[in-house]
């Protein structure tokens, strides 16, 4: 089964009217590529949101209808978005399927919220069948976790070859283990050892590595090392029952190194069955790079290409042409211009505004603090503000696998605000987490984001010091309480109030002038400094 035409119409998030059309042949994997917030996930959720009218989808992030609305109408129905599939329209493959008991199985997703940190199951519960469809993300924008339940469902995939084998326990297990393997070893170089017991306190898979013989559990994988086998071992249980089905799988490259990102594409398209359509919205370079080559003969690019009138006007997109000039144009977008950045000998991504201004120029707020607070110290270094969290992680991966190439010497860090968690606070506990499981070049703050250090009491006394303003320590204290784990960046009015600064004086300029008062000698550079550089 695959979609030939999708239309997402009378204001349906992002788009005015946007119609997608493959053809009268759409090929087997569809690839939505194109900057940040030109609305690919919006794609996603408009299949997701027909779908959900009929047979919901996962069991988290359901959104109410006014989500899908770009005007956000309370009433807005499904019946904006049609799709067409090569089997017919949808509402008569929703009734094949229906018919059949498979009407969850018309879509399989992931979102690119894949939280899959822990896994420690200490119950054997029943679980419903596979084809219900009834766990992980059931919105573009909704946490999608899996792993606890794959898990108990890899036990039932267990127990039903033993009974269709007629084997022993042991060969069962070493058989699906083996399975796994084939497609794991693929990517990464570990493997699954065991299964674990449930019934023993060990539920959860174990791994062995090359030079690490004694079996470790999942939990103590790095972050894209989970990500793999979150996303191969659903597929895997998959496979069976989603035989006609449209996979649809949001950014499958985050948390993952480059190199790995193009063999992932390409297990993934063996794992899933002749019969099935693949959906994927990336920035990858990697996955980009399957699509040009590996996948060229299987794929269909929609490129949503910067500067059009999505909000406005009625557009229709067709599969790119896959020559020079256009993978240029993707390759641009997703490298950004690098040319500018040759010059230092170490260059640390933050979070910020990413797009610079005329001739180059950096805008994000972060990065001018951080370059003025280290300037004089790190003469050869450059922050280059990159967007948001996930879009640090692309971004430098794309510019240590460019660059080192011309320059070796090159070093590249990231340095993430510690506000990373979507559903609550980041605590230090998980700060030390990430630091563990992510590569040597990544950096977390201790504090909250940089106007946690900036908004420093001690930072605030030497600015008004210098300015021969009275500061009001009093109405501070009472302000701030916890200068690492506030939300002080949401009181900078008052702050200003606390130094006697009119009300019409500007936040960014009162911030910048806060980070000439960080300096080597203060204990606030001291700890920022650690932060950043050791």
């Amino acid at each position: 089964m695959k979609i030939k035409t999708l239309q997402l119409k009378n204001g349906y998030k992002r788009f005015h009217d946007l119609t997608i059309d493959l053809g009268d042949n759409p090929a087997r994997i569809v690839a939505l590529l194109g900057p940040n917030g030109s609305g690919k996930s919006s794609v996603f959720d408009g299949m997701l949101f027909l779908q959900n009218n009929h047979n919901q989808i996962g069991g988290e992030g359901h959104r109410p209808n006014k989500y899908h609305s770009m005007h956000g109408e309370t009433n807005f129905q499904s019946s904006n978005v049609s799709i067409e599939f090569d089997q017919g329209q949808y509402n008569e493959v929703y009734a094949a399927k229906n018919k059949s008991g498979q009407a969850g199985t018309i879509f399989s997703f992931r979102s690119s919220y894949r939280y899959n940190s822990q896994l420690n199951v200490t119950q054997i519960k029943s679980i419903e069948d596979i084809s219900t469809n009834n766990y992980g993300a059931g919105s573009a924008s909704a946490i999608d976790q899996k792993m606890d339940v794959n898990y108990r469902r890899l036990f039932a995939y267990y127990n039903n070859y033993l009974e269709e084998k007629d084997c022993r326990p042991s060969e069962a297990k070493k058989a699906i283990v083996s399975e796994l393997n084939d497609s794991l070893e693929k990517c990464l170089d570990i493997k699954i050892d065991n299964l674990g017991n449930i019934e023993d306190n060990k539920g959860s898979l174990f791994f062995t590595k090359y030079d690490q013989a004694t079996p470790y559990e999942f939990d103590v994988l790095s972050s894209g090392e989970k990500e793999v086998v979150d996303i191969l071992l659903d597929l895997f249980l998959r496979k069976e029952r989603y035989s006609d089905t449209i996979y649809i799988i949001d950014e499958p490259e985050l948390h993952i190194n480059t190199s790995i990102q193009k063999l992932l594409l390409l297990e993934i398209e063996k794992l899933i069955g002749d019969q099935c359509q693949i959906w994927v919205a990336t920035h990858s370079v990697g996955l980009m790079r399957a699509l040009q080559s590996d996948l060229k003969d299987k794929c269909q690019i929609i490129y949503f290409e910067p500067g059009r009138n999505y909000g406005t006007e009625s557009i229709t997109l067709y599969p790119i042409e896959k020559n020079y000039r256009t993978w240029r144009e993707i390759f641009r977008t997703a490298l950004d211009d690098l040319t500018e950045l040759v010059s230092p000998k170490r260059i640390i991504y933050c979070e910020g505004r990413d797009k610079p201004g005329s001739s180059g120029i950096e805008r994000g707020f972060d990065a001018k603090i951080y370059n003025e607070i280290f300037g004089k110290a790190h003469p050869d270094t450059l922050f280059v503000s990159s967007g948001g969290n996930t879009e640090l992680d692309q971004r430098s991966n794309i510019a240590m696998m460019v660059l080192s190439k011309a320059l070796p010497t090159l070093e590249i860090l990231v340095l993430k605000d510690r506000d990373i968690m979507p559903d609550r606070a980041t605590t230090i506990t998980d700060r030390t987490t990430y630091l563990e499981n992510n590569p040597q070049n990544h950096r977390m703050l201790k504090r909250k984001e940089i106007e946690n250090y900036l908004f420093d009491k001690s930072v605030i006394v030497s600015f008004c010091a210098a300015r021969g303003l009275s500061f009001d320590e009093a109405s501070f204290d009472k302000l701030v309480s916890d200068i690492s784990d506030e939300d002080v960046k949401s009181l900078a009015s008052e702050i200003k109030n606390c130094c006697g600064l009119a009300s019409n004086y500007g936040t960014q300029q009162f911030k910048s002038e806060l980070a000439q008062h960080i300096t080597p000698e203060t204990p606030t550079y001291t700890e920022l400094h650690s932060v950043i550089f050791n």
